[in-house]
Order: structure tokens, then sequence, then C-alpha cells
């Protein structure tokens, strides 16, 4: 999710915004086919293994996310503090664009999966965007797609993902342990205070931030908020060590293994009914028809209202385009979707199959529409 350059420069492939997009797909693709094969008894045995204190699952989806969370926090700082989001005027378009992003999705979700017993509880798995993939998928348009509108996804996914991370805070925790919580506290004042006196080694931070995310593992919140904390509290010098070290780490690592142990679903049973069930409507709606609604329609009122220009350089038909691929929920998705149906596998495989739907929808739409707004 870090911020990719939309300047043209030569760059190793696996540096390209698409490489981090394309090793997710072959990493969920290889989950779909193992979840599908002879081998599906053994994928679900290895995942659930116990590891310690964890399972393995978990210690995928609540320890090494934490690291990709770091990386998210890191870029949110970095862009608040000197980048695409530094000013007022810069965050006004980008800010509304994404809370209308967040909100239409769960309207439309609500609209269809809400009045089903036990389902208002994913009412936020549509809301996030991926941004691995949006980029990505807008990298391989190359000069089809102007510079204005890869910044301007990019900075709409950063306060995506910040809506996001309030959401797993406060809308997934179940029980709080105060004691817990105070400590986590004071590992936060303590990164604080290394910042105000002037430390800039990396090492200091990265222990704080494994203490800070044992405690809140402990907690009740979900661990993974660890990261964004943590990261708020690094000096922007020292953050971009670190993100810069981590990246590779999180692009080709982390996030196609957190794919590859949640996007197996069985395909087997899948036939019409399944297409109409509630969980799957809902979902897929939410990223496909809310995003690019909540998205494109706040765009245009900002702009007709004077509150904030669009794009500059950009069609109407192009940032159509873009409205499109933030409907590629993916990680963030099925992530919110695995706290919000936790062991209920029927529902989990809903989620799959309503996010995987709807975000391959938003990636062929998005990037059909750019293609075409391009040649033109």
């Amino acid at each position: 999710m870090v911020h990719q350059s939309p300047t043209s420069v030569a760059r190793p492939w696996h540096a390209s915004p698409a490489a981090g997009g394309i090793a997710l797909i072959l990493a969920a693709a290889c989950a779909i086919t193992i979840a599908n094969s002879p081998l599906a008894g053994g994928y679900d045995a290895v995942l659930h293994a116990q590891a310690g204190p964890l399972s393995v699952h978990a210690w995928i989806d609540d320890a090494l996310m934490a690291i990709f969370f770091l990386t998210v926090g890191l870029e949110i700082k970095r862009e608040l503090v000197a980048g695409e989001l530094a000013t007022a005027a810069q965050r006004r378009l980008p800010f509304v664009a994404a809370a209308a992003g967040m909100i239409v999705p769960a309207l439309v979700y609500l609209a269809l999966a809400g009045t089903t017993p036990g389902l208002t509880r994913g009412w936020a798995i549509p809301a996030a965007t991926d941004i691995a993939f949006a980029i990505g998928v807008l990298a391989l348009l190359g000069s089809r797609a102007p510079a204005s509108l890869k910044l301007f996804l990019t900075a709409v996914a950063i306060a995506d993902d910040m809506g996001a991370v309030a959401i797993i805070a406060l809308g997934y925790t179940a029980a709080i342990d105060l004691a817990a919580l105070a400590a986590a506290a004071g590992v936060v004042a303590a990164m604080v205070a290394l910042d105000r006196h002037g430390e800039r080694r990396a090492w200091p931070y990265l222990v704080g931030f494994a203490v800070l995310w044992a405690l809140v593992l402990q907690s009740g919140v979900h661990a993974t908020v660890a990261g964004v904390v943590a990261a708020l509290t690094i000096p922007v010098t020292t953050a971009e060590r670190i993100e810069h070290a981590i990246q590779p780490w999180v692009g080709f690592a982390i996030l196609p293994l957190f794919a590859f142990a949640n996007a197996g679903v069985g395909l087997g049973g899948i036939g019409w009914d399944t297409l109409r069930d509630p969980l799957v409507l809902g979902v897929a709606a939410g990223l496909f028809v809310g995003k690019q609604v909540g998205i494109f329609g706040a765009i245009w009122v900002a702009d007709q209202t004077g509150f904030a220009p669009r794009p500059s350089g950009a069609s109407w038909l192009q940032i159509w385009g873009v409205a499109l691929l933030a409907g590629i929920g993916f990680t963030m998705s099925l992530f919110i979707g695995g706290l919000a149906f936790a062991g209920d596998a029927a529902r989990l495989d809903a989620v799959k199959v309503g996010v995987l739907g709807g975000s391959l929808l938003a990636a062929l739409a998005g990037f059909a529409v750019l293609w075409w707004a391009g040649r033109r």
C-alpha cells in the first residue's frame, strides 16, 4: 500500500506498482486451486494447527498483518506530514471521496443483506479499497491514465485506510482488558518521548512496536491496530527507512501469505442459489456498485459546488474508471470479513465469493473504462 511514483523511470520488475498485485493474484489463485483439490483437507489442517499461543492462521492474520498495518501507518504519517495530504486543500477531495466511498458501500450492503438475521455485522466488508491491486491495475494502463489520477487514487486509499483502521478498532472489539490497554498507552507515550528526545534509530521503535502488539493483542482490541498506532509515533525520516526496508517483505511475503490463507474457497457447490445469497450479493454489490457511486458522486458534487476541484487533466470518464477500481476490496475486505464472521465457516465462504466476485468485476470494468478513455 506504499505510494508509488507515477513517473515512468527505469526500475526492476519487482519494484513496479503492478508486481505486488500480481503476487496477490497468484497467491489467491493457488489458494482457490488447493481448496478445490484433494489437498483441501491438508490446507485447512495446516491453517488451523496450533503454533504456540496462536494457530497458524491467527499468526498470519494477527501478527504478520500487524506488520502490514505498520506500513499503512508509516505511509499515512508520511503523506500527512510531507506528501499528498500535507495541506487542508490537498485533503479535501480525497477525504470526501473516501468517506463517501465507505458510507455508500455499507448502505448498499445493508440494503441487500441487513434484513437477514446475523448479517448486519458485515456492513464494513465492502467499505475498504485494496490499493495494491488498484494501483497495480492502474499501472498496467501506463500513460493512458494521467499521473493526477494515480496520485488521487493513492490519496483516497490512504484516507480509506484511516477509516478502515478506525472500523477495526471500534467496530470489531468485543471486550476490553483495561490493564493491558493502559500498559499499551504507556508504551505509546514512551515511543512519543523517544521522538521528542531526538531518537532517530529504527530499532527502539521496532522494539516498542513488538511490545505494543503483544499488549494490544491481550487488551481485546484487534492487534493489527498496534501497527498503525506505532507508526504514527515514528519520526518521518526514520519511518521512511523502515518503510523501504520492510515493504518488499510485505508486498511479496506477508500479503501473498495472507491471500493464500484467506482466499481459499470451495467452488464445487456454487450455483445460482449461492449468487442470490444476501451476504454474497451485499458484499459484491457494495464493492462494485457502492464504491463507484460513492466516490464518483462525491467528486462530482465537490467539483460542482467548488468545494474541491476534480483531479487535473482527467476526464469524467477517467474519474469513473478510477472510482470503479476503488471497488477492488480484496485484502482489506477479506480481513474485515474474517473479523465480522470469525468461526462461521459457511458465512466466511460466502464473504470470499462476494469479495472475489465484486473485486474482479471492479477490476475488469475499471480497466476497460480507463483503457477506452485513454484511447479516446
